[in-house]
């Protein structure tokens, strides 16, 4: 039999929320079970498994008695408060039967966005991993605040698969796989390959969430961005079905397959184009865009024809071509109101005009992501 990809050394398995919830709206103990035991058995082939859960929100809401996910950022980080617990026990239920160990870990942006403590969480994940455990992770909810309003756990099962240097990341949802329509619509079909996420129409497959998940299909498409970049594969899947994280593991024909590229990006690079968030844009112009997109250029003040977003030096940015279109994320080395200064004017001029602190790029080549 043909198979898309051997059997990962390490895999990373994310769960969403409207996958571990029963028709009455509980936390899917049965579902928990399933999911763990495939877990387990992939443990017992040698395969090292990451578990990426969502749920405590979902979980919460039902042992605090709410029926609506919450909008307000305190229920919700009460709800997650209320319902990580009860999530992670059912979790280890299930691995102790197996002779295996669970080990909760509740991790935010700042796990990644800084150096020290990234360091640290990848150092605890891989030492986790040598001794046998089964890590489980969820966003920290119950601190969090824009976080929780940015998606679903899809982007951090991508970063975690990254910092690990994961073969295979697996995206577990409530539909089959990336349909080439809105789910529900006539004529819906499976896409079983993608060989470039970044081609994809998002607005055309549609998909924004249910309403006990805050992700969606356009989530799990940018995770996948993510991660084909760090060289591995990615497989969306429906939870439910028989034996999913065994099947996708070793190779078989289920879901949606993002083929990894065979060049990965630079971690440093990586950490710019995803871990960050964005906190304003620099528009260029057609020649700095062309130089940017052929990979060995810094930004310069004359390529710039202006700048939005209110960010300061050493924040992360867009910068955006002329038809609106991204062409990398970078560090700049300005706050807007320099970089407003320098838009359109050369080096030299600059500095003549501004002082010698002008002399200089507006985003180093080192500090940029060329994303198209």
């Amino acid at each position: 039999m043909t198979t898309r990809f051997a059997t990962p050394s390490l895999a990373v398995v994310k769960v969403g929320s409207s996958s571990l919830r029963d028709g009455a709206g509980h936390l899917d103990a049965a579902q928990v079970r399933t999911l763990s035991t495939q877990v387990a058995a992939l443990r017992a082939e040698g395969v090292r498994v990451v578990v990426v859960t969502s749920g405590a929100v979902a979980a919460g809401m039902d042992r605090l008695g709410l029926a609506e996910r919450p909008t307000d950022t305190p229920t919700l980080q009460a709800a997650a408060a209320a319902g990580q617990g009860a999530l992670v026990h059912a979790y280890q239920q299930v691995l102790d039967e197996h002779g295996l160990v669970g080990a909760q870990l509740l991790l935010s942006q700042d796990d990644f966005v800084i150096r020290r403590r990234y360091l640290n969480a990848r150092t605890s994940l891989r030492r986790l991993l040598e001794l046998g455990a089964v890590p489980i992770i969820n966003e920290n909810d119950a601190i969090a605040t824009e976080e929780l309003t940015y998606g679903d756990n899809d982007h951090l099962a991508a970063l975690v698969a990254s910092m690990l240097g994961a073969d295979l990341l697996v995206l577990l949802s409530d539909v089959e796989g990336m349909l080439d329509r809105p789910p529900g619509e006539p004529g819906a079909m499976l896409v079983r390959v993608v060989e470039d996420p970044g081609a994809i129409d998002v607005e055309r497959i549609g998909g924004v969430g249910s309403a006990v998940g805050s992700g969606g299909m356009r989530t799990k498409i940018g995770a996948a961005q993510v991660a084909v970049r760090s060289g591995m594969h990615v497989v969306i899947a429906d939870a439910r079905r028989p034996d999913v994280i065994t099947e996708v593991a070793h190779g078989a024909d289920v879901g949606t397959w993002f083929v990894a590229r065979m060049e990965r990006m630079e971690a440093r690079r990586l950490w710019i184009a995803f871990a960050l968030r964005v906190r304003g844009r620099i528009h260029v112009d057609a020649g700095a865009a062309r130089a940017l997109r052929g990979g060995a250029a810094s930004l310069l003040g004359v390529g710039v024809t202006g700048c939005d977003g209110g960010f300061a030096t050493g924040d992360a940015v867009e910068v955006v071509d002329p038809d609106g279109r991204v062409v990398a994320r970078g560090l700049v080395a300005f706050d807007e109101s320099d970089v407003a200064r320098l838009a359109g004017l050369a080096t030299d001029v600059a500095v003549e005009r501004l002082g010698a602190g002008f002399g200089r790029e507006v985003i180093h080549r080192d500090d940029l992501a060329v994303l198209d």
